[in-house]
């Protein structure tokens, strides 16, 4: 209790100056953020370089962006054309654009294609963090302008579909037809909510297909909702209310600048430059050999391949191998560390290493299914160890 109040004063004496050392907020960060008082919402949105150092520009900042997401959704939500045509109206063909153009810069031939990544945004966003029920839960701060359009607003309108599948992330071309098992399902699907209120799934629906509008040359990967996941959630539970009116907008940028730090390991053809997912799974087998011989060598002779589990792992963020309220912990650390994703290696090698003993004990199937389904454990062993492995002051690492 004397470490986590010394932690919580610590936060708050970087959080209070009017110029932030970003330096020293990671460093403090990097042990475990407080959960009280919305300081992990705060923190985060300075650590993914949301918010500037100078809290004088903060208002000035805040209300450029927020106003600049609204329009994003002001200009990219909805469907083509006048807003007075409804589904009954009859349209004009011979006018230049409609929806039965082949023009290929018709505004409808994108609406179309648009709808192509949306059923998998929905799909994804409608199975996110089924172990807990926050994200079918209606948000206190749903946009006006979408949940009072009469429909023509709401993206899941786009893509109605029956039943859901529950999948996880796979990928070819790693010489490996399927990267993991699937762990999580939802038990029921995710209901839209009734004309003026929407759902935090919803939400997040909206950030994703926004994301993808704006970044053509990526687009959505499926697994990026389980980046955006944490992020929003964190921003829409801050209990003050001015930060969490505005979790949707904040969400969108954090998770931008996210995603330009990572957004190589999506991307396959760049699987095998410096910032790919080959050489990130390299750095951790060479980890693995440097710190625990036995262990690689096992799982060599087994040919359990790095890729056959690491690959979500580091793609992730570990995002879908622990809870979510542990997952926070982990990610106030790999956004406070100063070489990212440099931690992130240690706590993959560290969640191998404390297997050691059923692993150099087990066979093929049996070490494959404990990898790929990591087993439940408290999360503090797994940082004290990669913090150990990392060099790091493992005592400090507290919740």
């Amino acid at each position: 209790m004397a470490a986590y109040r010394a932690r919580l004063k610590e936060v708050d004496e970087e959080l209070g100056k009017e110029e932030i050392n970003l330096t020293s907020l990671k460093s403090v960060c990097f042990h475990g953020i407080p959960d009280e008082q919305g300081r992990r919402s705060l923190c985060w949105r300075l650590m993914l370089n949301y918010l500037p150092c100078s809290k004088a520009s903060w208002s000035k900042i805040l209300t450029k962006k927020r106003k600049l997401y609204g329009q994003f959704i002001d200009e990219m939500i909805g469907m083509p054309g006048p807003e007075n045509i409804n589904d009954n109206s009859r349209v004009d063909v011979t006018f230049d654009d409609h929806p039965l153009s082949l023009n290929p810069e018709s505004e409808w031939q994108t609406y179309f294609k648009d709808n192509d990544v949306l059923l998998q945004i929905d799909k994804d966003v409608r199975r996110l963090c089924p172990d807990i029920s926050f994200f079918q839960q209606p948000t206190d701060y749903p946009c006006q302008d979408v949940v009072n359009s009469g429909g023509t607003k709401r993206l899941h309108r786009r893509v109605q579909h029956s039943f859901l599948n529950s999948a996880n992330v796979e990928r070819k071309g790693l010489g490996i037809t399927k990267i993991a098992l699937a762990v999580k399902k939802a038990t029921e699907d995710y209901a839209p909510m009734e004309e003026g209120s929407e759902a935090h799934w919803e939400v997040v629906e909206r950030i994703l297909f926004l994301y993808a509008k704006l970044n053509p040359g990526q687009g959505y990967v499926q697994g990026m909702n389980e980046i955006i996941g944490p992020i929003y959630y964190s921003f829409a539970t801050d209990p003050n209310p001015e930060w969490r009116e505005f979790a949707e907008a904040d969400c969108f940028f954090c998770f931008t600048n996210l995603m330009s730090e990572i957004r190589d390991f999506f991307i396959k053809t760049l699987d095998d430059a410096e910032s790919g997912i080959k050489r990130l799974m390299a750095r951790l087998s060479a980890e693995l050999k440097l710190h625990d011989p036995p262990v690689f060598q096992r799982l060599q002779q087994q040919d359990l391949h790095i890729q056959y589990y690491s690959f979500r792992w580091l793609t992730l963020l570990l995002s879908q191998e622990f809870p979510l309220p542990d997952v926070l912990r982990i990610w106030d650390s790999l956004f406070a560390d100063e070489k990212r994703f440099s931690f992130l290696i240690s706590i993959c090698c560290a969640m191998i290493i404390v297997l050691r003993d059923q692993l150099l004990a087990s066979d093929f199937p049996t070490n494959v299914k404990m990898l790929q389904n990591f087993p439940p454990m408290d999360i503090q062993v797994v940082l004290s160890k990669a913090a150990e492995l990392a060099g790091h002051q493992s005592e400090k690492l507290i919740r």
